[in-house]
């Protein structure tokens, strides 16, 4: 009875994520501003791009309130969320189970497959299959829904975790780790910003996962609010189109 008290209580703080935005004019949104193609700040510019910048800000636009950018990680952007720190991930958050415990999710807009970096020095990984042997050492980003994938399917392979961004491709890169696991949107960064990275797509469905918006738990007006962003964003085209300018639109969810 007590938890069930608690769960209720726990629900209702977060019961009034659009009256809050009304009021305050303020649409909160979490990031994780070295997610290439999907909310990226360009290390040049300094301006945040990608598709959930462009989206974000229509939908802030939309409810006429200014944006405010909240920088959080796979890690952390969970307890952000139930910390009442931001309104919404948007941030290319995949659908997993230990998610959905946690918080809710929208309809989802982007669907990708896990895939392998290695370095095009690495003679011994040609294929899918040479990832998972006796002596590899495969990288994953912590927090990422790829760190309990990896730990789970591989059985011969080491599973390596990178604590900080940018840590599992400097192992690889320098021979630390043979390979390191992302998903679609992250191999077009190290294909677009690297000489020396090497794609190894899966040669069968390894865990094709949905990508969609992120919201606290007990608040349906609010998530009514996105699914309904979300269905005119694919109906309109404007989904396609900034997901073709960042050369994602293989992965767009299109129902």
């Amino acid at each position: 009875m007590l938890s069930i008290l608690l769960i209720s209580l726990a629900e209702l703080t977060h019961a009034n994520s659009l009256q809050d935005i009304q009021a305050t004019k303020v649409l909160k949104v979490c990031i994780w501003p070295d997610y290439y193609g999907i909310s990226y700040r360009n290390p040049r510019s300094g301006l945040l791009q990608g598709v959930d910048i462009d989206l974000s800000r229509d939908l802030a636009q939309e409810m006429g309130v200014k944006i405010q950018y909240v920088e959080t990680s796979f890690a952390n952007f969970v307890a952000d969320i139930e910390g009442r720190k931001c309104h919404i991930a948007m941030m290319g958050v995949g659908v997993i189970p230990s998610r959905v415990e946690r918080v809710n999710f929208s309809s989802p807009y982007l669907r990708s497959d896990v895939y392998a970096v290695t370095s095009k020095s690495n003679a011994t990984i040609k294929t899918w299959d040479d990832l998972d042997r006796p002596g590899r050492v495969i990288s994953v980003l912590k927090g990422t829904f790829m760190e309990p994938l990896m730990k789970k399917t591989l059985k011969q392979a080491t599973v390596q975790v990178a604590e900080r961004p940018g840590e599992r491709e400097r192992d690889v890169e320098s021979g630390r780790a043979d390979a390191f696991m992302t998903d679609y949107p992250y191999t077009q960064r190290m294909l677009a910003n690297t000489d020396w990275a090497r794609v190894i797509s899966p040669s069968r469905p390894i865990q094709p996962t949905d990508y969609a918006y992120a919201v606290a738990k007990g608040d349906p007006a609010w998530l009514a609010r996105v699914n309904q962003f979300v269905a005119q964003v694919k109906q309109d085209g404007r989904l396609e189109k900034y997901a073709t300018e960042f050369k994602l639109q293989q992965i767009v969810v299109k129902d």
